[in-house]
Parts: structure tokens; sequence; C-alpha cells
């Protein structure tokens, strides 16, 4: 009797997870790929950081001088004020292209196909040389006649093209996903609203944009950091972003490689805080699917520990 009771403590005790005893699995060769990682990663920065050509010095000098910090700024108002156009006028075109409508989705179908599809630097350069084929911008109104004329140029600034550009071609790959986003809602929910007298505005805001946005925010974050990125290309039509910035100056110096270390640096800072932004918001917007799994490891926890108390209880009986 002494001896059965001894193999159930020791089965109870086997049960208990302080007695377990857990062996890891040995993985030889990735511990060579680590090695072989780690060392080359090492080799790289003490290459970049020793070599003097790099001028680190010079570098940090720069890093907070007023031409570059007034070129970071250009940057990031662009890039706002270009994701707002963007998003709204690829909101339009998407709610468009989703009509039953043959003459609103066209229309759509072929803005995107072309804003989307045509180079954003081809279209910069277009827009900034508009007035090549049209000398003016005039509201002319049957009956009244000629409201007024300017000339393009006058309009048609650098900074102006750059908006325009990049709006319209970023409004291209926004109607894709807000398209996307609001088709991957069921739509048996819509039909389930409707059925209750649920109106079309208020459909929209209570089912439809909340889930749509778990779908729509993670593409759209990473159009805005491609987008951040992108407005260096207004460098090119003397718009004075932190490129172009960085460029007047070493014009001047010849320190050509740490004005445009400094360049990259800065752009390496605003798309990481952008990342956490993004990754906070997605994780808003997927607050009740975290919800819901947070309660499915509970139920498993629940689950296996009724089950080593039923065994507990068996071995014991």
């Amino acid at each position: 009797m002494s001896e059965q009771k001894q193999k159930a403590q020791q089965n109870l005790t086997l049960l208990e997870p302080e007695g377990l005893t857990v062996v890891p699995l040995r993985h030889p060769m990735r511990v060579v790929a680590i090695a072989v990682v780690i060392t080359g990663m090492a080799s790289v920065a003490y290459s970049v950081f020793t070599n003097p050509e790099f001028q680190w010095s010079v570098v940090g000098h720069y890093m907070l001088h007023p031409l570059i910090l007034n070129g970071l700024l250009t940057t990031l108002t662009l890039t706002i004020v270009i994701m707002i156009l963007a998003v709204a006028t690829g909101t339009v075109m998407a709610l468009m292209m989703l009509s039953p409508s043959k003459m609103l989705s066209l229309p759509a179908n072929a803005f995107v196909w072309f804003f989307r599809g045509a180079p954003a630097l081809v279209q910069l350069i277009l827009w900034y040389n508009l007035s090549l084929v049209f000398k003016n911008v005039t509201l002319w109104v049957p009956g009244i006649g000629t409201i007024f004329s300017i000339p393009t140029n006058d309009i048609m600034t650098p900074i102006t093209a750059a908006i325009i550009a990049l709006s319209l071609h970023e409004a291209g790959y926004m109607a894709e996903i807000v398209r996307g986003g609001l088709k991957s809602v069921a739509k048996g929910q819509t039909e389930a609203a409707a059925s209750l007298g649920m109106k079309p505005g208020l459909l929209t805001r209570r089912i439809i944009l909340p889930q749509a946005m778990r779908m729509i925010i993670p593409p759209t974050g990473n159009e805005t950091i491609n987008l951040l990125k992108m407005t260096s290309l207004v460098s090119i039509i003397a718009v004075d972003d932190i490129l172009y910035s960085a460029q007047s100056v070493y014009a001047r110096t010849f320190e050509t490689m740490p004005l445009l270390l400094v360049v990259a640096i800065w752009y390496l800072i605003i798309v990481s805080i952008m990342s956490i932004g993004q990754y906070h918001l997605e994780c808003y917007f997927s607050r009740d699917e975290l919800r819901a799994g947070r309660m499915r490891k509970k139920a498993m926890r629940d689950i296996v520990g009724n089950v080593l108390t039923l065994r507990r209880k068996e071995i014991v009986a």
C-alpha cells in the first residue's frame, strides 16, 4: 500500500509545473548563424564608425543646423498636407468605384489607372511645366464672360506643383486601399443592419468603418511612410525640402557624404516615430480582436487546469 501511495505521490509531482524538467531542443546551426550575423554586423559598424571619410563630427554639426531643420519642416508639412488630400480624394474615388452606376465607376477607375500608373517623378515634372500647354487659367461663364484669367506660372509654383502631383499620385493608391477595406466587411452585416432600418450614414459609421479600418490602417501607414520618403523628389523642382537643403549646403562645402548621412538619419528618426504611431493605431482599431485573443488564452488555461485537477483526483483515488 505504501508503494502505491509513493507512486501516486510521484505522479502528482510530475503533474506540477515545478516538477517538470524542461530540456530545450538544441539548434547548433542556429547558433552558428547568429554568430555569423553578429560578427558581420559588428564588422560593418566598426568600419563605418571608425572610417574618417564619413566625417561624423561634420554630421553632428549639421544635425540641428537651421537650414536642415527648415527643410525638415517643409518635408513634414508636405507629407501631412499631401496625405490629407490623398485620403480625401482616394475615399471619394473608392466610393465611386463601388457605385453600381457606370457613370461613376468608370471615371474613378480611369483616375486610379492613370495616377497610379504614371511615375510620381513624371507627374511632378508635368505639373511643374503645365504652363507650356496652358498659358492662363481662365474662368469663363456663358452669358457673363470671363470672370478672371491668371497666368499659369503665377499659380503653378514649385510647392503647388509638388502638392498637386503627389496628392493625385497617392490618391490612386489610397482609392484601392479604401476600396479593399470597405469590401472586406461581410455583406451580410450591412444587409442585417439595413433590415433593422439603419440609415446609410449610420450604417457606415457604426458597422462598416469600424471593421474596415482594421484593413485600411496598416497599408495607409505604409503609404504615409512611403510618401514621407517620396517627398524627396520635390528637390528636382527646387522645393526646399530637407534633401534640397542638404544639397545646397554640400554644393558649397563639398561635404557630400556627411550631409547625405544627416538626411538619412533624420528620415530614419521620423520613420521610426511614424512606425510607433502606426502600431498603436493598429492596436486601437483591433482592440476587440486582442480582447478575444486574451479570452481564448484564459479559456485554454482553465481547460488545462481542469484536466490536471481531474487527473490528480484519479491518481489519488
